[in-house]
């Protein structure tokens, strides 16, 4: 996924994007979660991504030499991970992190650092594995290693509820004017593979909400992460839904997000990667994308 300049973090996921903004967010959809139950917030049951063959046996790792696992985090990303009302960290990694110590019964610490000390820090050995959504670029590959992606911010298609768009191609959106953000991944995307769209670039992820919302487009190609957020507050207004499914090619939106171990240590990058694929068996995966993402980004 394309890195932001400052942070190394999706870059269209945090275009624009204010700390507090994004709790506010994040607390309006999980108490419209609470108020429904169990019911949808969409009519449609959000698809759940699934990283992990299923088909692939991983043998259970010799944890003798693992006494603890010193991860590390940020606490300022919501809703992946961000501090809490009471002063605690929580969020989906954090969540992640706490059910893979759990499944593989090894006592762990959890503790937050500066974004940019997070690499450098499991480099030199002073924590053992950094789960903050941390792309897997080749500028990450040259200090650590990472485990599987556990997750891909994928780019998505939203419309107006009124636009009549089911199953967006390069054939159904020829012609059709199109919401990108300028200078981005998605606007290369569709000048790549939908020529015949009519494509209107704004500055920022904001502007081009905006104008879906005022019906100055009915369409727009954008990160599915930001946009799955917005949709389940009251900022969207209940304007809009995702449409077709998404776009998860590398080339342009990333390899996806990994947890940062140090080069070399292979026994506990296997270690995690056998911790996540159970935690998608037993259906743990499952349960944490749905309590943080109740409109689902894929």
């Amino acid at each position: 996924m394309t890195q932001c300049p400052s942070k190394g973090r999706p870059k269209s996921f945090s275009l624009a994007i204010q700390k507090a903004a994004w709790i506010r967010l994040f607390r309006i959809a999980a108490t419209l979660l609470c108020c429904v139950c169990s019911a949808p917030v969409r009519a449609a049951d959000p698809v759940v991504p699934s990283f992990w063959d299923p088909q692939r046996r991983m043998e259970k790792p010799d944890l003798s030499t693992i006494r603890s696992i010193r991860f590390i985090t940020e606490d300022d990303y919501p809703p992946f991970h961000f501090t809490g009302s009471d002063g605690s960290l929580t969020g989906f990694n954090v969540d992640l992190a706490r059910a893979i110590c759990e499944e593989l019964n090894v006592p762990c610490t959890l503790q937050p650092r500066r974004w940019d000390t997070l690499l450098d820090t499991i480099a030199t050995g002073q924590a053992d594995a950094a789960i903050a959504s941390l792309a897997m670029t080749s500028q990450a590959r040259e200090k650590v290693d990472f485990t599987a992606p556990y997750y891909r911010t994928p780019a998505r298609f939203i419309a107006r509820r009124d636009a009549a768009l089911s199953n967006p191609t390069p054939e159904t959106l020829a012609g059709r004017k199109v919401g990108v953000v300028g200078r981005s991944a998605h606007e290369a995307y569709l000048r790549q593979f939908f020529p015949k769209t009519e494509l209107r670039a704004y500055d920022s992820v904001l502007a081009l909400r905006s104008a879906l919302k005022r019906n100055e487009v009915q369409i727009a190609f954008a990160d599915g992460i930001g946009t799955a957020i917005w949709l389940a507050g009251t900022d969207a207004a209940n304007c809009c839904d995702f449409a077709g499914s998404a776009f998860t090619e590398s080339r342009y939106f990333g390899e996806g997000v990994g947890i940062a171990v140090r080069k070399d240590n292979t026994g506990l990058r296997r270690t995690l990667d056998y911790a996540l694929k159970r935690l998608s068996e037993r259906g743990v995966y499952t349960d944490l994308y749905l309590k943080y993402f109740p409109i689902g980004f894929y």
